[in-house]
Order: C-alpha cells, then sequence, then structure tokens
C-alpha cells in the first residue's frame, strides 16, 4: 500500500469520513555538497520517489487531531487558541507541533484540521524524513487553508521548527529540495541567498541509494559539534560563513587555528568549489568529472570531516569498483551511517546492487537496502 492509499484508508477509518485533499512532501538525496548549508554554502540535491504523504479534513474549530499511521495510528491533538508545547512523550508530535506554531508565529491565520499522516521514507537513512514530515505539514495547511505562503516560506518555517523546536540544528537543504524539486532535475541551493538553479539530469542516469542501515541519529550525533567547529573557524578567519573562503585564503590564514578546526574547513571550501563544478558536469552529461568530484568529497567527509564509518566507506569502495570511471559514489548525508548515492549508467544497476548483496554482508554482516531513484517534483497537492 503506498502512503496516498494508506492515508485516505485510515482516515475513512478513524474520521468515518473522506479527506476533503491529499498532499505529498518528498523525501531527498544530496548528490554533493555536505554540512556546506549551514556554512551559506552551495548543495545539489534531488527529491526522490519516497515520500511522507497528508490526508486532511477541514474542521470548524480551533483544534489540530494527527493520526500517525506508521505508529500504530498514534494520536496528537492540540488547541491553536492555546500555547503550542513539546508533547510530553511523542517525538513525532513535536515535528507537526513546530511547523504549525511557526505558521501562527509568522502570522499565517490558521484553523483547525484532521490530519493522517504516513510515509515511505526510510527513517535514521539521511534521507530526510523529518524534512519531509515537516514540508508535508506545512504543505497541508498552505493548501486546505489557502494560505499566501510560497514554497521557500514553507522550507524556512521546516528548518525553524526543527532548529528550534525539536532542537537539531540542520541547514535549510533538506526542507528547501522538499518544497521546491522538480522532476527529472537535481536543485542547485546557493544556501545563503536561497537562490536555485535547475540542473537537468541526463535521461541516461541512474540515482541508486544505498542504505547501510548502520543506523544514525542526527540530533544525537555529532553533527552539532561539527556546526561548532565550522563556526569557530570562521571567526578565526573573521568571516561571517565558510562560504567566504577559497583554499588559498584558508591556506594563507590557517596560523593559529586548531587544527581540526581547520580540517573541518578544509572539507567546508572545498565542497563548496566541488558542487559548483559538479552542478556543470552533470548539465554537460560529463561522468568521469562528476565521478572524480564525487570520490573527492566522499575523501574529504573521510580524513577531513571524520563523519563516515567503516561500512560507509567499505560500500563506497565496493561500488566504485563496479563503476569504471564513468559515475561516481559517495556518502550522502550527515554522516555517521546512513546512505551512500551513486550516479551511474541504468544498465550498471544490476551489477552494481549485486556485487553490494554479496560484498558488504561479508565484509560487515550486515545487509544493505537499495533503492533505485527517480529525481522527483517537490511538494504538492495529489
Amino acid at each position: 500500500m503506498t502512503p496516498s492509499q494508506r492515508v485516505s484508508a485510515v482516515f475513512v477509518e478513524q474520521f468515518e469520513q473522506q479527506p476533503d485533499l491529499l498532499v505529498r512532501a518528498p523525501g531527498r538525496v544530496n548528490l554533493i555538497g555536505e554540512h556546506t548549508d549551514y556554512n551559506d554554502g552551495f548543495v545539489l540535491p534531488c527529491a526522490i520517489d519516497y515520500e511522507t504523504c497528508v490526508a486532511i479534513g477541514l474542521r470548524n474549530d480551533s483544534q489540530v487531531q494527527v493520526i500517525a499511521a506508521d505508529y500504530d495510528n498514534q494520536r496528537d491533538r492540540f488547541d491553536l487558541h492555546q500555547p503550542i508545547e513539546h508533547h510530553p512523550s511523542q517525538r513525532w508530535s513535536d515535528y507537526v507541533r513546530g511547523v504549525v506554531k511557526y505558521l501562527q508565529e509568522r502570522g499565517q491565520a490558521l484553523h483547525g484540521l484532521n490530519l493522517v499522516v504516513s510515509g515511505n521514507v526510510p527513517q535514521g537513512a539521511g534521507l530526510s524524513s523529518s524534512a519531509s514530515l515537516e514540508v508535508a505539514i506545512g504543505q497541508a495547511f498552505k493548501e486546505a487553508l489557502g494560505l499566501h505562503i510560497s514554497q521557500a516560506e514553507i522550507a524556512l518555517n521546516g528548518q525553524q521548527a526543527e532548529n528550534q523546536f525539536v532542537g537539531c540544528n540542520c541547514g535549510i537543504m533538506d526542507q528547501m529540495i522538499s518544497a521546491s524539486g522538480k522532476q527529472d532535475h537535481a536543485l542547485l541551493i546557493d544556501c545563503r541567498s536561497l537562490e536555485t538553479r535547475l540542473i537537468p539530469m541526463p535521461s541516461d542516469l541512474a540515482v541508486l541509494i544505498v542504505n547501510s542501515n548502520v543506523r544514525r541519529g542526527l540530533v544525537d550525533s555529532e553533527y552539532n559539534t561539527r556546526r561548532q567547529q565550522c563556526e569557530t573557524a570562521a571567526r578565526h578567519y573573521g568571516v561571517k560563513a565558510l562560504r567566504d573562503l577559497d583554499l588559498t585564503a584558508l591556506e594563507a590564514g590557517k596560523a593559529g587555528l586548531d587544527e581540526v578546526c581547520y580540517r573541518r574547513a578544509r572539507h567546508v571550501v572545498g565542497d563548496n568549489t566541488r558542487t559548483l563544478a559538479a552542478a556543470d558536469a552533470l548539465e554537460s552529461g560529463d561522468l568521469v568529472r562528476l565521478g572524480q568530484l564525487m570520490a573527492e568529497s566522499h575523501a574529504a567527509m573521510r580524513d577531513d570531516f571524520e563523519i563516515t564509518v567503516p561500512p560507509i566507506d567499505g560500500l563506497v569502495e565496493i561500488i566504485k569498483a563496479r563503476l569504471g570511471r564513468e559515475g561516481g559514489v559517495r556518502m550522502t548525508g550527515g554522516g555517521f551511517g546512513g546512505c551512500v548515492v551513486a550516479l551511474l549508467r541504468p544498465a550498471q544497476v544490476a551489477e552494481v546492487i549485486a556485487a553490494v548483496d554479496a560484498e558488504y554482508p561479508a565484509r560487515f554482516g550486515i545487509k544493505a537496502d537499495s533503492y533505485v531513484c527517480r529525481a522527483s517534483a517537490g511538494a504538492g497537492k495529489l
């Protein structure tokens, strides 16, 4: 059963009426540009065909009632006329409550809705299941109540909910691509100006995501530590963000900077350059150059930013051995587990998945899950 079928069925079962409308918001995979977003840099994600769906019923009061179909139909209920507080026990509720709270603080006039939520974005894999949920809830209120709010604002509102209400210091990339993606395109995002450039994906290019099944918890991980190290480096160089440095300036001014913070900065500055080059390579169909850039990015994440783990590095090695010169593979997401992303010819997909299925469990005692994805459209009404 697809998420849209599931939310419709659960809505009818729980509320004894058909939903008034359905919305969806996709997860994402970042092709290149890791930990650059909160450094005001560049990222190159695409939305994927795994998504969060919401079935919506209008109410004539100020109550918001939410049912999580993927959590045994757990319920949450809160009143728009009362201060929105954290839920005492249901973590998923805080994503919903945070989005609604900040929509109100942005001056949006809201009234009650019945919502049923379900998704198939793998959780804890670095494919932005949380951003997909935040954007889906924002989209639900926009579509149901006719809110005058842009897709960029829905993204910013979701980021604010995750930063200030849930407590994870994420950048803007995940919400922005979920809200604003376009089918068969990647999106080059300038995370300072929020300007975007659509990059067509070559038709003879497959997107393969392999989940290492090494669990990662972003809120509880070293993500926030990396962010602090980057901010320390930016202060050392006297710049607003690491986006404002190139490799020459980085090298010239490193005296007195902690070695670890220097290496963190070197990854970010390098990945900004690599991301801009990768967008051009993707647009021109230069898979050799793209593969080189992805390999350099992975090495920097492993050696300078230190966010990979042995099973992730092993997956990259297994896949790279099958790709040859055309196509690339790297870890994607916040790090410490999660997924790798490969860009490759469709004819290579079956061989790569077979190699992963044979070699990865033998080396690491874990089975990986592979997803062949298509670059998909951003959030909207179904």
